[in-house]
Parts: C-alpha cells; sequence; structure tokens
C-alpha cells in the first residue's frame, strides 16, 4: 500500500454489489457483469497469489469488482465509454480517484492519449494506463474473461491475437505482461 491508498476506505463486497445492482439495467444485466466481476477477482487473487506479490488486496479485489460498473452506464453508446462513465459514476458517489481509476484504466493493455486520437475513440483524449501494480492487475486479470454471449474464459494465446490488430506494441505489452505474472489457469471448456 502507498500513501495513495493509504487513507482510503474501499468498499466492501456486499456495498459494491449493492452498486452493481443499483444501477443495472436488468436483473440480467446486474448478473453477467457482476459475475465477471467476481471472475476476475478470483483471477486476480490467484496472480497475486501464484506471484507472491506485496499489494494492497483489498484495493484489487474492490478494483476487480467495480472495474466494469460503466457498463450500467452505457445506454446505446460505444462500449469503450464504459471506462469513463465507470470513473465518473464513483467520482459523483464520493469515491476517491484512486478508487474510480480501476474503471477508466483497464481497457485493452492500456489507452494512449495517441490511441485516443488516432482511433478517433469517442472518450477525453488522455492516457488510461496502469500506473499502480494494483491498476496493472486489475487490467491483466480482466483480459481472461469475457462477458460475451456465453461469457467466457480467454487464453493467454487468444487474447494475444486479438490485442494485435491493435499494434505490434500492444501484443508486445501483453507479452510482458504473461512473463511478469504468468498465465492464470483457467477451467476447461465444457
Amino acid at each position: 500500500m502507498d500513501e495513495r491508498t493509504a487513507a482510503v476506505n474501499i468498499p466492501t463486497d456486499r456495498e459494491i454489489r449493492a452498486l452493481h445492482a443499483q444501477y443495472a439495467s436488468t436483473r440480467e444485466a446486474f448478473e453477467v457483469v457482476h459475475d465477471h466481476c467476481r471472475i476476475v477477482c478470483d483471477l486476480a487473487e490467484q496472480v497475486i497469489k501464484a506471484n507472491n506479490l506485496t499489494v494492497d488486496v483489498d484495493l484489487v479485489r474492490a478494483g476487480c469488482l467495480l472495474h466494469d460498473l460503466g457498463v450500467h452506464r452505457l445506454d446505446g453508446s460505444a462500449y469503450i465509454r464504459h471506462g469513463v462513465l465507470g470513473h465518473e459514476l464513483l467520482l459523483d458517489l464520493g469515491f476517491p480517484e484512486v478508487i474510480a481509476r480501476f474503471c477508466s484504466h483497464h481497457t485493452g493493455v492500456g489507452l494512449t492519449r495517441e490511441d485516443v486520437t488516432r482511433q478517433a475513440l469517442p472518450i477525453p483524449v488522455g492516457d488510461y494506463l496502469a500506473e499502480t501494480v494494483e491498476e496493472e492487475l486489475v487490467m491483466y486479470a480482466d483480459k481472461f474473461h469475457s462477458k460475451s454471449s456465453p461469457p467466457r474464459f480467454v487464453t493467454a494465446a487468444a487474447y494475444r491475437t486479438a490485442v494485435l490488430r491493435f499494434g505490434v506494441d500492444k501484443a508486445a505489452r501483453f507479452d510482458d505482461l504473461v512473463t511478469r505474472y504468468g498465465e492464470p489457469d483457467l477451467p476447461r471448456p465444457a
């Protein structure tokens, strides 16, 4: 834990679940997003344990459980906006920046100002990169599960192939994360 998180009041799992329930448009939306966040949390905790990492585990847990809260606020807008929408929602609810950043800084392997401009992404121009190990762990664990219909686990090889379309630099960034953290054990497909 660093000085940015020393005095942070981290929400409980129950409080986070209540937020998902409050903002989800339907019971199904709640279940898909909240289940995904719980799975990402389990994967992040697995990575922490496998690597014996010294991190703020409670902060990682809250980050995992909150990272996709903005999905509930999309209302037909581009999916890429879910991160900034979640960030804004958490700030509006009085959460500190250190918590809100998990929403806006988990997309892909990070978005740079140049990515936003070059791709004409419908989000404010800026850098959305993981700056702490805790943010990086949430972003990394998120790559191994998809909310697609039906939801599914994603191997490192499959994610690398998918991210390659955004540039060799993105695939190299992901390769570095896999080298540092390893690939979590994923359930075998049924």
